[in-house]
């Protein structure tokens, strides 16, 4: 009932959003850099992305409903239990049970999205101008989803158990160093050996973009080690940049669709966007704060180890509900916390668009820190142009209500970013005129 009473505010958000797409003006901040075909064709993939949002999400409630109501959590331990039977191993053998149960519940509720998944990427992505997936590429590619997700999971999960199983009540600890680990290892592991399954990454070629890039990571003593291109318009014609790895070695990706769409100059401010949340640690910092939550959580789990009754409500038999299961006891404990992560959920974004507002400025100042930069307004124009290149060609909802944001957005919009750079110009310029 929580998650169904949590999702239902969740919706009633993006309800909210809705008339904002028969709006036929843009936000006068916006009015001179949006034609108005641009603004209508956002407008109606603004629409058509809500619509598909809140219809999603209500199936996907309906069929955890539906999984609950019919005891499909009993029904699938059960059948991980004949499986394991028929490999010869008896009920005692918890942690193969539950590696073989969260297959089936993934199976569970996989299969039937993947109508939505067909939709969404070959009719509204299709409609709009956006998908580049064959139906080949798309069934590839989820088939080597769920190899990876087995690949990686199964043995996560014996580990997450063991530790579980082995710590008892003392579990946080254990548990939270389990996961720093885990969380470390895939920042190697994820660029070098999964994401080469999907998309190629290929030095950025020797040019005016590389130069640049090259010049302001070395005058922020950014420890660039590779810099790469991707092939995003494998997929989509949407566009992104990003960096990652260890502390003493980062890398740089493009996508290739950004470095057609616009000019190596905005790349070059994009890129100082970016490397502003380095500046600043800022992903260190959502770590961090990531961290305590996961503590949080981890804190109050020991006793639903040991909650029969619990069990017996999801109409699993008195055999297992006697003796819970470690993983069901986990899954059943999420559901009970959902509405909490809502709420904390809306924390993360508000720290995320404050770190995002941290980054355009540092952006903005970088003739402070890197030698021979341009000047604040240039940089800052730069900025300003390459973010409306994105929104108006990744056709970026310009209209957002405050609360639908509030609750989805990691980002401020491009509305408010723009105003943010343009209080900081104006305000750089009367401390230079107050200083002359």
């Amino acid at each position: 009932m929580e998650k169904i009473c949590s999702s239902v505010f969740l919706e009633q958000r993006s309800i909210r959003d809705l008339p904002h797409f028969s709006k036929t003006e843009p936000p006068p901040v916006l009015a001179k850099h949006l034609t108005a075909e641009e603004f209508k064709k956002s407008q109606a993939y603004g629409r058509d992305k809500a619509r598909f949002s809140i219809i999603s999400t209500l199936y996907g409630q309906i069929l955890e409903t539906a999984i609950i109501y019919f005891s499909g959590y009993s029904w699938a331990w059960s059948i991980a239990g004949i499986l394991l039977a028929k490999l010869g191993y008896g009920s005692e053998y918890e942690i193969p049970q539950s590696i073989i149960f969260a297959a089936v519940l993934g199976l569970m509720s996989a299969i039937p999205a993947l109508p939505l998944e067909l939709y969404q990427t070959f009719v509204i992505e299709e409609r709009h101008g956006f998908n580049k997936t064959t139906p080949l590429l798309f069934f590839t590619d989820l088939v080597k989803g769920w190899f990876v997700a087995f690949a990686i999971g199964a043995p996560f999960l014996a580990a997450f158990l063991s530790i579980v199983r082995w710590a008892g009540d003392r579990l946080a600890p254990w548990l939270m160093a389990f996961l720093f680990v885990f969380q470390m290892l895939m920042i190697f592991i994820y660029p070098n050996w999964i994401q080469p399954l999907f998309n190629k990454l290929s030095p950025l070629p020797e040019g005016n973009l590389r130069s640049k890039i090259e010049t302001l990571a070395s005058g922020l003593q950014f420890p660039l080690k590779h810099l790469y291109e991707i092939d995003g318009s494998k997929r989509s014609s949407h566009s992104n940049a990003y960096f990652f790895g260890l502390p003493w070695s980062k890398h740089i990706v493009i996508f290739d669709t950004l470095i057609k769409q616009s000019s190596p100059e905005e790349v070059e401010a994009v890129l100082a966007h970016e490397l502003g949340h380095w500046y600043y640690m800022h992903p260190t910092k959502l770590l961090l704060v990531s961290q305590i939550n996961i503590f949080s959580i981890l804190a109050v789990f020991p006793p639903f180890l040991r909650s029969p009754p619990l069990l017996e409500s999801f109409n699993f038999p008195y055999k297992v509900a006697a003796k819970p299961p470690i993983l069901i006891s986990f899954i059943l404990f999420q559901m009970i916390l959902s509405p909490t992560e809502a709420v904390i959920g809306m924390i993360m974004n508000a720290i995320s668009r404050k770190f995002e507002w941290e980054a355009d400025a540092f952006a903005c100042e970088l003739q402070d820190k890197v030698p021979g930069q341009a000047g604040v307004e240039t940089m800052g124009e730069r900025l300003g142009q390459a973010l409306i290149t994105i929104h108006v060609k990744n056709l970026s909802t310009v209209w957002v209500d405050w609360l639908y944001s509030a609750v989805h957005h990691s980002h401020p919009t491009l509305t408010e970013r723009l105003k943010a750079l343009d209080e900081f110009k104006l305000k750089k310029s009367k401390a230079i005129k107050k200083e002359l």
